[in-house]
């Protein structure tokens, strides 16, 4: 095995742990984050009707993040994310990281949805 299927085997096999103890309700519905190596997707989901509250990601249109960083792109898609829940009712949240550690990018992405106004 080499290097990059052993990395994604460990994400995979982290996402599944994760996933098992972590569901979101209707009061505090699930945020879920994937990483690529070039953009970030973040969406809040309801698992109970499952359906998709909010959603935000790098590849949307009109967002001016150009010239940013990754990880300030990622907090500021945070805010944005915390922003457009705001505005569906949702205030409380279940982080779920994506398999990915808690650090850069998803971090950053949990730090800005916090300074949004989302609790977890």
């Amino acid at each position: 095995m080499n290097k990059t299927a052993a990395r994604q085997a460990g994400r995979e096999r982290r996402r599944k742990r994760v996933r098992k103890k972590i569901r979101g309700t209707s009061d505090r519905p699930r945020l879920s984050v994937f990483r690529s190596n070039r953009h970030i997707y973040a969406q809040i989901i309801d698992d109970d009707t499952g359906r998709t509250l909010a959603s935000a990601s790098t590849m949307e249109k009109g967002l001016n993040l150009e010239g940013k960083k990754k990880t300030e792109v990622a907090a500021e898609l945070g805010r944005i994310l915390a922003e457009r829940a705001r505005g569906k009712g949702v205030e409380k949240v279940v982080f779920e990281r994506g398999g990915n550690l808690y650090h850069g990018r998803v971090k950053a992405l949990a730090e800005g949805a916090r300074e949004g106004g989302l609790k977890f």
